[in-house]
């Protein structure tokens, strides 16, 4: 059973400062103000609160698990491809944002060894920073932390689950016209969705049926511009699940993506229990792949997760690992759980290589 928002003094402050945001804006604010708002106000926002995030099971305390918690095994193969990517770009350099637990930094930096001169992670939480330094702690005079994407920057990027929590827009189709989808204070509840007029289409033109609401992604898009802008020199590989412009923009997918994480269990309202779950949305990485393009990088590969990590040597390591350790590894492949919904959408600046965990399962043709 759910605490309810004025149950706990944390959501409730975030429910205060999310309500006179509302006032200052006339009533209403964009959701991606919201949901900016619920996960990363400073000390209340669901990241920012320092409470436990990913974890294997609900009795940890954490909300969801990602690849590298799931596996380690993740790491070891997507090393091989990183490894690749800094021979063929001549660095020594990785960069990680947004990096949870530091399981994928630690992971990294132990199958990568002294071919890593430096681990930089880009993150804005301090409670996340604090429990990455712990899962760094052996290594950490190659590790740095940053708040924030310096000017100019040389090496290899690595992002697993990071863009999937950047806020976005929402727009809702009434029959006639798309409006934008807002949050205003809402009567018996703390917030209500709220729609107003405004120029926002999907970037598809279907028959899209009465009720429909759907994403768009803004500011990912506008991370992998600055992404672009900024390397001067390297690879950027983005691990994240989402679908190709066609396929996430589908009249049948008329309720859109946007989606709640708490205690390892889904559900579809963020206006409810506001900084105390995840909120997340798929990707559209038909959108990203324009947005690198356009700032100057080649998109060197697009995959499922599962085409890439066996591609990546995932299957030589399952010939080693035992029982258990092989069962965890093939949920990372496996189409019906992450293999086919996660994808890897990599890029590259100044140097011309060819990815080898994209050697079979290429699909930039369907972008």
């Amino acid at each position: 059973m759910h605490e309810s928002i004025d149950d706990r003094g944390g959501s409730a402050a975030l429910a205060r400062a999310i309500g006179a945001a509302i006032d200052a804006g006339g009533g209403w604010i964009p959701f991606s103000d919201y949901m900016r708002r619920a996960l990363y106000t400073p000390a209340l926002g669901y990241y920012a609160s320092g409470r436990t995030i990913v974890g294997r099971m609900p009795g940890s305390g954490s909300d969801f698990v990602t690849a590298p918690e799931l596996s380690p095994l993740f790491a070891r193969a997507l090393a091989r491809q990183l490894a690749q990517a800094l021979d063929a770009t001549g660095s020594d350099e990785l960069w990680e944002f947004g990096a949870g637990s530091g399981a994928l930094a630690a992971g990294l930096l132990e199958a990568l060894g002294e071919r890593l001169r430096r681990y930089s992670i880009v993150e804005l939480s301090a409670p996340l920073r604090a429990r990455q330094r712990a899962t760094t702690a052996r290594f950490a005079e190659r590790v740095r932390w940053l708040d924030a994407l310096p000017e100019a920057m040389r090496g290899v990027v690595v992002g697993n689950e990071v863009l999937d929590a950047m806020p976005v827009d929402l727009i809702h189709f009434d029959g006639v016209a798309w409006h934008a989808r807002g949050v205003a204070r809402g009567e018996g509840a703390p917030f209500a969705w709220s729609d107003r007029p405004g120029d926002d289409r999907p970037p598809v033109d279907a028959a899209f049926p009465a009720g429909s609401t759907t994403e768009l992604h803004r500011e990912a898009q506008a991370f992998v511009a600055t992404l672009g802008d900024r390397l001067e020199r390297g690879a950027i590989f983005l691990v994240d699940y989402g679908f190709p412009e066609h396929e996430y923009y589908h009249p049948q997918r008329a309720g859109g993506t946007l989606m709640c994480h708490r205690g390892h269990r889904a559900d579809p309202d963020p206006l409810v229990d506001v900084g105390a779950k995840d909120i997340t949305s798929h990707l559209d990485f038909t959108a990203l792949a324009v947005a690198g393009e356009d700032a100057g990088l080649d998109v060197i590969g697009y995959a499922s997760q599962g085409s890439f990590l066996l591609d990546c040597g995932l299957g030589e390591l399952l010939a080693a690992a035992d029982v258990r350790e092989r069962v965890d590894a093939l949920r990372l492949v496996h189409e019906h759980e992450m293999g086919e919904l996660f994808k890897v959408l990599a890029f590259a600046k100044g140097a011309n290589f060819a990815p080898l965990g994209f050697a079979s399962g290429d699909r930039r043709h369907r972008l």
